[in-house]
């Protein structure tokens, strides 16, 4: 319990959201526009396009899962609470897989906690001075069945990644549309592991992170960043604030750290 708010400092951990924030690969972007203006209604007003997948955002289970909560049936109390922030930036590279040992090796994750995963990818995202795209949603690194299972046996409210998503993007139909990179992924996979995506990707573990967590209300927040690094290997009270949104699949959010310091 926070005794003295004079001592918490707080840390925006959402990535700025304009009509130049790239949504993940095929779908809607965000746009914008100006219905009315100072000059002549006497107010600004504006309106918006978007999916629910652009910058920092929050899946929530009905986006995977028919019988899922929508956002606004998410409790508040399964949206904030005690979490830690792991950085596995040391360790992480283009197609990458970690797993819940290398969590475990660099923090304390707790029954309950929130969990979030600093890649080092937040810094190829659209509005950093790396910012590379293809690299940002195609080729950042994920986990295996093994981590999902992990996830539910550790009851995690939720999950943050600073990347364009929570599962490995050659888990995802990014594997189709990206021949190139898919590729790039085999040669990496054979190399590392002696073997294929499809063998480490078989067809019944395809999105594992929303297809196996999403009906136990395991959900996860992608394209985590702001001030990510200044809170790495730190346990924190976590917020993550998304619409109270009434049939939401998922939801555009703003995820914020505590710290009582």
């Amino acid at each position: 319990m926070v005794k003295n708010w004079d001592k918490v400092k707080m840390y925006d951990l959402t990535q700025k959201l304009s009509h130049l924030t790239p949504p993940w690969p095929t779908y809607e972007p965000l746009q914008i526009k100006f219905f009315k203006r100072l000059s002549s209604n006497g107010a600004n007003g504006q309106v918006i396009t978007t999916s629910n997948h652009v910058g920092t955002h929050l899946d929530g289970s009905l986006h995977f899962c028919t019988h899922g909560r929508d956002i606004a049936s998410i409790p508040l109390k399964d949206l904030i609470g005690p979490g830690v922030v792991v950085d596995l930036s040391d360790m992480t590279e283009d197609y990458g897989i970690y797993t819940s040992k290398d969590i475990t090796d660099r923090v304390e994750v707790r029954k309950g906690d929130i969990l979030i995963i600093h890649t080092g990818y937040a810094r190829y995202g659209w509005d950093q001075p790396e910012g590379d795209e293809v690299r940002y949603m195609v080729k950042h690194p994920g986990p295996t069945r093994e981590f999902a299972k992990w996830c539910h046996e550790m009851e995690l409210k939720w999950i943050g990644v600073d990347c364009g998503s929570a599962d490995h993007p050659m888990n995802t139909k990014i594997r189709d549309w990206c021949p190139k990179q898919a590729a790039e992924c085999e040669a990496y996979f054979q190399q590392k592991y002696g073997k294929s995506i499809s063998d480490i990707f078989p067809d019944d573990h395809y999105q594992l992170m929303h297809i196996d967590l999403f009906p136990h209300d395991i959900i996860h927040a992608e394209n985590v960043g702001g001030e990510i690094t200044k809170v790495l290997n730190k346990r924190l009270i976590v917020g993550c604030y998304p619409w109270r949104f009434e049939g939401g699949e998922s939801s555009i959010c703003r995820i914020v750290a505590y710290d009582e310091e």
